[in-house]
């Protein structure tokens, strides 16, 4: 498989990494000299140095013989003009784009099939806004990612000091429950680790965990957690990622956004119909006091600055909120960020990269998202008929070390799997995989 890569920002940087992992050939374009060397330095792909919507360009990467072609760069014009070209003059069979302005992106005839053929368009503000959605609906998780239209679901829970889970091996803790449980991931103290029943969890890990939709309140008492949804939720900044919470979550709670810019703040009160909008600094502990922060049940800092994210967010917690969840565009943040006690920190390019590479997965690939930073993945995916797993029971199947299968989907069965249970042609698992394993995840799935 040959993918084209146009732009070598993060977000392409980050699906380029992916892909290589996993031998797919690589070839990345942009203007940009040092963003380019950025990346021959780190990684065996080819490099044009050209704009992306030169034909030369894409000639010269190779766009006769590519697949697919991901235009990622900052310019949604840049990002169009790439895929009409890959479409008229190259015919790739898909492109996929990253579209940021909505009159754009919601824009469907402009992007169909008989036009532009960009499937999909990928929105980073809409995708964080869903991200953080789910999280001001499962309050206790730091992440948050739907499987099977949400009957499944993927938390990260980060361990606190008193919770009953530390020092607990995941054997005993599976002993221990009426239900079945799996730990899928744990990350830990900047490493990521597909853990076994022997492995002991430990203060401050996040682990990942898979749960059915109806089980969730059961699953939150045994973490001792509520799940009490977030009813006052205060945000940090009113552009497209705040304004698409807000018009989101606006009818199911008390909303107050704090926006600097106050034409910013002009169109927010027309737009949205119920949430309260206040011109100032959401760094300002005074504005934070006089707005009762410490009764919020979430702080959600989205502004463009991601050191004001970070700062305010810890203010935020300082001041008595109960929860706070910051975005940061700098994914080597995202650890200092959890270091200094933010429950939850995302990653807009991290969040589009994960978006996009689902549609660049071989075999039957029916959803994917990364977690831990990146470091490991959570595919779904059907058995092939082929496929070496069938018949056999998990513990015989010698998946890869670094993965773990956390749910079998039979029909309308949902099995949160034991070392007995078999695998059947058809069936669709829920797998928890570290980046260097997932090449032969694939092939074993097939």
């Amino acid at each position: 498989m040959r993918v084209i890569i146009v732009g070598a920002g993060e977000v392409g940087y980050q699906i380029a990494k992916f892909l290589v992992l996993e031998d797919v050939d690589v070839v990345v374009i942009d203007r940009d000299k040092e963003k380019l060397k950025r990346i021959s330095a780190e990684m065996d792909v080819a490099v044009v140095e050209a704009e992306g919507g030169d034909p030369s360009a894409l000639k010269e990467g190779g766009a006769d013989e590519a697949d697919i072609l991901l235009a990622v760069t900052n310019s949604d014009e840049a990002n169009m003009i790439a895929c009409l070209l890959a479409r008229v003059m190259f015919n790739i069979p898909r492109k996929i784009a990253r579209i940021r302005t909505p009159d754009y992106f919601f824009n469907r005839g402009l992007l169909s099939e008989e036009n532009l053929d960009i499937n999909p368009a990928i929105n980073p503000e809409l995708e964080v806004a869903r991200a953080i959605t789910r999280l001001l609906e499962i309050p206790f998780a730091t992440d948050v990612e739907d499987f099977e239209e949400g009957i499944i679901k993927i938390i990260g829970f980060k361990v606190g000091e008193k919770n009953r889970l530390a020092g607990e091996t995941l054997k005993s803790l599976r002993e221990s429950m009426n239900q079945n449980f799996i730990i899928g991931v744990i990350e830990r103290e900047g490493k990521t680790i597909i853990p076994s029943g022997n492995d002991t969890i430990k203060e401050n890990d996040i682990i990942y965990l898979p749960i059915k939709k109806w089980e969730l309140s059961d699953t939150a008492k045994m973490l001792e957690v509520s799940t009490k949804p977030a009813k006052r939720i205060m945000l940090l900044g009113g552009g497209k990622i705040g304004y698409y919470i807000a018009s989101t979550m606006e009818h199911m709670a008390d909303i107050k956004i704090i926006e600097k810019d106050l034409d910013r703040c002009k169109y927010l009160s027309k737009y949205l119909g119920r949430s309260l909008v206040l011109q100032g600094d959401g760094a300002d502990q005074k504005l934070l006091l006089e707005e009762n922060i410490g009764d919020m049940d979430v702080f959600v800092a989205v502004s463009n600055n991601e050191e004001l994210n970070i700062m305010a967010s810890l203010l935020a917690k300082k001041l008595g909120v109960r929860k706070a969840i910051a975005i940061v565009s700098r994914t080597d943040y995202i650890p200092i960020a959890h270091s200094l006690g933010l429950e939850a920190v995302l990653s807009p390019r991290i969040i589009t990269a994960s978006t996009i590479l689902r549609y660049v997965r071989e075999g039957d690939i029916l959803s994917l998202t990364t977690i831990a930073e990146g470091n490991a993945e959570v595919i779904e995916a059907r058995v092939g008929k082929s496929s070496r797993l069938i018949g056999k029971p998990l513990k015989d199947t010698n998946l890869p070390a670094a993965s773990l299968i956390g749910t079998i989907i039979r029909g309308e069965d949902v099995i949160i799997p034991t070392g007995t249970d078999v695998i059947r042609n058809d069936d669709k698992l829920i797998i928890f995989a570290l980046r260097e394993s997932i090449k032969e995840v694939e092939k074993i799935i097939k």
